[in-house]
């Protein structure tokens, strides 16, 4: 046999090792995810589809956000109820005017606002009421007494079940305990004499009470009780329903509902800005309005309907408005209610006298929107919420404007954007100075506050990217693939 050449050698050897010929044995390559990751382009979490109202822009991927609890329900969305988190002056005020100045384009929508913040001696909500050709419905103690707006909690379009339970829910946010057995059948006693014998006109407050300190024999005789009874049990409650009538509180609820709310309406607000946030004027207050929407504003039609509520925690840190709420929600989900409650810190609620009903009022919110929060706030939250890890860290770092959006476990972190036409209406002066982000853009030429703001932006969305990726890094580095 012919010897080759040792350049021939060289090339069939070169030649049998590129086109296999000969074999090589390549050992595995053990790798972890986190490593690998490099090789894959970046991916973002799903959107939540295209129908509905334009939000903003998810910070990581750039794609428009869009969000409708009403299109969402059934499918991706167990329940249209929404909760927003965040301290002052981190864009909530601003994030809710525009979605219902936005959700205000479709046809079929209403919304009411309890609007509890002042400013200049008005409702926040007035610029766009006025906006609208809408007149807020001024709820002030002062004003009713000459001519102003009254709700009876006893007006005849609230049935008479209902009627019974708002007198108890008022009576026991006064007292601050709920109702014994015996003040209980007083009440039930006076307001079914009341209302079996009033038919000429609307019964009031005042009715109710006259009937407890005078109860009728016939009334306790019916019942097999001594009328001397009837009226001890009903002393208490007596007291405290006067104050309605005729101390502090005196003129809101105390006569007829006043004539020409207009229901049909598209916006309805409530201004509550001249209530004392901190007495027991406004739980009570809130807990009317809601009785008296639920059976008056919320009707079996095609429309849909959103009930946003500042100042939330009224409701949320007291049992008893906190159960009719919670009634209130499940009612209104099977008639297109969406109920928005805005609240400052969760603190303020899950540790709270109501933190049994108020976490049936969380868990019903399958949204939740979270602003800037202090990291130990942040953490708190984020287990109460069952927020993900990397969503809790960066929860701190948020700058306005930017939010965590999780919606029935689908995360993104969200920047809102506000048109130009929007802003005059969403941020009037005060607000505008109340976050420290932009009290100094203020000062500023108008071109040149919007470039400090857009480079803030930037910063926050980078830093987020950052420890997003980071978080992955962190998360999938003990995973090993083979």
């Amino acid at each position: 046999m012919a010897m080759l050449d040792p350049i021939g050698a060289l090339t069939e050897a070169f030649t049998s090792f590129l086109f296999g010929k000969v074999e090589t044995t390549r050992l595995p390559v053990r790798t972890s995810t986190g490593q690998a990751q490099a090789v894959y382009l970046p991916t973002a979490a799903p959107g939540l589809g295209d129908s509905g109202v334009i939000i903003g822009r998810e910070v990581y991927s750039g794609k428009g956000y869009i969000y409708d609890p009403f299109q969402l329900y059934g499918q991706q969305l167990p329940a249209p109820h929404w909760l927003v988190l965040g301290e002052s002056g981190n864009g909530k005020s601003a994030l809710e005017k525009t979605y219902v100045l936005r959700q205000l384009r479709f046809r079929d929508r209403q919304v009411v606002v309890l609007d509890a913040q002042g400013e200049d001696g008005v409702g926040e909500w007035n610029l766009i009421a006025q906006e609208l050709g809408i007149t807020p419905i001024r709820l002030d103690p002062t004003a009713a007494l000459n001519g102003g707006i009254r709700l009876n909690p006893l007006d005849p379009s609230i049935t008479t079940t209902g009627q019974l339970a708002l007198l108890r829910t008022i009576i026991e946010v006064a007292m601050g305990h709920g109702l014994d057995e015996r003040s209980g059948f007083a009440l039930k006693v006076a307001h079914a004499y009341v209302t079996d014998t009033i038919t000429h006109r609307q019964p009031v407050l005042t009715d109710i009470v006259e009937q407890l300190r005078h109860p009728e024999a016939e009334s306790a005789e019916a019942m097999n009780v001594d009328i001397d009874d009837v009226r001890a049990w009903g002393l208490d409650v007596a007291l405290v329903l006067d104050r309605l009538v005729d101390g502090d509180l005196r003129g809101m609820f105390d006569g007829p509902t006043t004539a020409g709310i207009d229901l049909d309406a598209p916006l309805i607000v409530f201004d509550l800005s001249h209530i004392d946030r901190n007495s027991i004027a406004m739980p009570i207050l809130m807990a009317i309005v809601g009785v008296w929407l639920e059976h008056t504003w919320i009707r079996p039609d095609r429309k849909k309907r959103i009930f946003l509520v500042e100042e939330a925690w009224h409701i949320i840190n007291s049992p008893f408005v906190a159960q009719l709420f919670q009634r209130l929600l499940k009612f209104g989900r099977r008639l297109g209610l969406s109920f928005v409650a805005v609240v400052h810190h969760l603190s303020d609620v899950v540790d709270g006298a109501a933190a049994r009903e108020a976490a049936a009022i969380l868990k019903m919110a399958s949204t939740r929107t979270i602003y800037a929060q202090k990291a130990d706030e942040a953490r708190a939250t984020g287990r109460v919420l069952g927020l993900p890890r990397w969503a809790v860290e960066i929860i701190p770092t948020l700058t306005p404007g930017i939010a965590v959006w999780d919606v029935n476990g689908n995360v993104q972190v969200v920047k809102h954007l506000i048109t130009e036409a929007e802003r005059p209406l969403v941020f009037t002066d005060r607000a505008m100075t109340e976050a420290s982000a932009m009290s100094e853009a203020s000062a500023m030429p108008t071109d040149e506050a919007r470039a400090v703001q857009a480079a803030a932006d930037a910063e926050a969305e980078a830093r987020a990217e950052a420890m997003a990726m980071e978080r992955q890094w962190r998360d999938e580095s003990s995973e090993t693939v083979a």
